[in-house]
């Protein structure tokens, strides 16, 4: 080795232990306080309403009414430690935790639909569960966490490359649909339709070409017009009786139809006040759901039209600081990791107030903060941590 490469190779060195340096400074900044206090709000009064929604199942099938609030506030109170640990991590780290997030999310999505899986649990005729000693969780939400970190470091590299079909497009459209293909046949429609949106939107952010971006957004009409018509018409079995009763739910509300008429009659119960919190009379063992997916007709009859226009506001303020510290972030990276976890979180709150009110067929999809799942409310607050890593750089000057 020469002197001038000699002092090259120690002048890099240097170099990258003074970028190090600057990274670990720049993440003990300041946490973003508006999207910490929003989250933490939310999750409180996900709790609240969680124990209102659940207390007389819970009652009625455990003796316990408490059951489902002490198992979620086990698991918040985790999550919230977590989130808290996560926020202190330069969000960095998660560049190299990208393909093991990954390949773990494939190798449990293969485990579920394995038949005649031990572990594998099938819950309204899906299989989207593992299960063991009784600790149950969906591979799909490790699959959401996996799509926006891998998107977000290998577009945050690519740049100028993003604009051409080999590099920018057919790698993506091939992670999501070897995704697709085994959510759905699980089937998991609602997740394969977030991770699908969240992928594609990164990818947008990322810097596809805009001809491409109006060809995705025009096939996806095509298709869901497509879809429903094929359903109809009888031609595709799955989903068929939804969109019949998501077109008309009292044509059968004894059978078919009945969780969609007891959705809607909980939310017309509630008026512009609501009867009161606790006061839902559809959750004694009329709503199916009541707790889980279909919590937030409890929130309108409870807390009435003004309550839950509240409640959506609040998720509206977190979506939008959630784009504000993106569009600040440090670096590619940091912008589409919060990119990433806002839309998913957008795209989820939407797709569930539009399935309890009739906007849209039911497609079994949790509120997040406060539907039922311990797992899913832990890796939620995870990913709110990933968002506060990010803000506690972003007085830093940005990066490329």
């Amino acid at each position: 080795m020469t002197r001038q490469e000699y002092h090259a190779k120690k002048a890099r060195k240097e170099h990258a232990r003074q970028v190090e340096r600057k990274h670990r400074e720049a993440a003990k900044g300041p946490m973003d306080l508006p999207f910490l206090l929003l989250t933490l709000l939310l999750t409180a009064i996900g709790l609240i309403m969680l124990f209102s929604a659940s207390f007389p199942f819970a009652a009625y099938e455990d003796g316990d009414p408490t059951y489902y609030l002490k198992r979620q506030g086990i698991f918040a109170a985790l999550g919230i430690a977590a989130m808290f640990v996560v926020s202190k991590i330069n969000y960095q780290r998660w560049r190299g935790a990208s393909r093991i997030l990954m390949y773990t999310a494939f190798l449990l999505l293969i485990l579920v639909i394995i038949p005649h899986n031990p572990i594998a649990l099938t819950r309204n005729n899906a299989t989207r569960w593992l299960g063991v000693g009784g600790f149950s969780f969906q591979p799909s939400e490790i699959a959401k966490l996996a799509v926006i970190v891998l998107f977000a470091d290998s577009i945050s590299k690519k740049r100028d490359k993003m604009r051409t079909l080999r590099y920018g497009i057919l790698p993506y459209v091939g992670v999501l649909g070897v995704l697709s293909v085994l959510m759905l046949l699980e089937p998991h429609l609602s997740g394969t339709i977030l991770i699908v949106g969240t992928g594609a939107v990164m990818m947008i952010v990322g810097g596809i070409p805009g001809w491409l971006v109006g060809t995705g957004i025009g096939g996806a009409g095509v298709a869901g017009v497509l879809f429903v018509k094929l359903a109809e018409s009888g031609v595709i079995e799955y989903g068929s009786n939804r969109i019949a009763m998501w077109k008309d739910p009292w044509i059968d509300p004894l059978d078919e139809g009945f969780q969609m008429c007891q959705s809607l009659i909980a939310i017309g119960s509630g008026g512009l006040l609501g009867v009161g919190l606790g006061k839902s009379r559809q959750k004694f063992l009329y709503l199916p759901e009541r707790h889980n997916d279909f919590i937030f007709s409890v929130v309108c009859e409870e807390m009435g039209l003004i309550g839950a226009c509240l409640i959506m506001l609040l998720f509206a303020l977190l979506i939008l600081r959630g784009f504000w510290i993106a569009l600040r972030a440090r670096d590619r990276f940091g912008t589409l990791l919060v990119v990433g976890v806002t839309t998913h979180l957008g795209l989820q709150t939407f797709l569930n107030i539009a399935v309890v009110s009739g906007l849209v067929p039911a497609t079994g999809i949790s509120l997040p903060f406060f539907s039922y799942g311990g797992t899913a409310l832990t890796l939620q607050l995870v990913e709110m941590g990933i968002v506060l890593s990010v803000s506690r750089q972003i007085p830093a000057p940005r990066a490329g």
